[in-house]
């Protein structure tokens, strides 16, 4: 349990069971703080891992991922969570969110998506649906919405989940099942935001979405891709897992001992490391 602090999210912001289910699923899973670190960029999604007991790095606007790279390459033992919203994670850090699903890196990357800006006073986001009317796009958006799901399959993601932040525990069972995921896990969450979302209010998504069919293969990539981009009702629950793919760190012939605990290489193999990458 985080000590007891103010929450700078509105009554009713649906960052409040989301949050509630994600320190459920650290608590179930028994992982020691010592060994998680949350990473994070700007918005109000982002300040989630500041209301977690737990080590913590809170980056530029876009570039939470860049800072899991680096801090999961340095130990990869550690238990490495990303949170943020939309915006932040799909927008000013999609190139950093895609070239991450390349690599496969060993992390947890949970979305808040409530498709529209939140710190920002309500413009739209890439994921706000087209026609929506914000106080910058007072003719509604003209864009398609980027779909994440769809992207991270196309890219070959290997875990790609997408929860509802209301059903708290149904979103706690996919967030554990993606940290005690080998590779790069992506749980997209929708969630109401109250305030500058109108129209993707806690009814629509009510209406709006349903559960994937039980009989669902989450091995099938085509046919999660199928349901990623289908009409209708947007599915839910687990759409693909992928356990063969290497992940980055093995890749780089990474040992399992941390950066700061291995001797420094003396001159002349420092020297030599360098002329072999020229």
């Amino acid at each position: 349990m985080a000590p007891a602090t103010d929450m700078a999210w509105c009554p009713g912001c649906g960052n409040l069971m989301l949050h509630h289910a994600v320190k459920s699923a650290l608590h179930e899973l028994h992982i020691e703080r010592k060994n998680l670190v949350m990473v994070s960029g700007i918005g109000q999604a982002a300040k989630s891992p500041q209301y977690i007991n737990a080590n913590m790095f809170n980056g530029l606007h876009g570039r939470a991922l860049p800072a899991a790279l680096g801090i999961k390459l340095s130990n990869r033992n550690l238990v490495v969570v990303v949170e943020s919203g939309d915006g932040d994670m799909y927008g000013e850090g999609g190139n950093h969110f895609i070239h991450a699903i390349r690599r496969n890196l060993d992390v947890t990357v949970i979305v808040h998506n409530n498709m529209v800006y939140g710190l920002t006073k309500g413009q739209a986001s890439p994921t706000s649906q087209r026609g929506m009317i914000t106080p910058v796009q007072l003719n509604g958006v003209l864009l398609e919405p980027f779909n994440p799901l769809a992207v991270a399959l196309a890219m070959n993601a290997p875990f790609v989940a997408r929860a509802y932040a209301a059903d708290v525990e149904e979103t706690k069972e996919m967030i554990k099942q993606a940290i005690t995921f080998r590779g790069f896990s992506l749980v997209d969450v929708f969630q109401p935001c109250v305030v500058f979302n109108k129209v993707n209010t806690y009814q629509w998504f009510k209406e709006n979405t349903c559960y994937l069919p039980k009989n669902h293969d989450t091995r099938d990539r085509i046919a999660a891709f199928g349901l990623a981009i289908g009409p209708g009702k947007l599915p839910l629950g687990i759409f693909y897992r992928n356990e063969e793919r290497d992940i980055y760190e093995d890749l780089l012939g990474i040992g399992n001992t941390p950066l700061y605990q291995k001797e420094a290489p003396d001159e002349k193999a420092f020297q030599a490391m360098i002329e072999a990458y020229r």
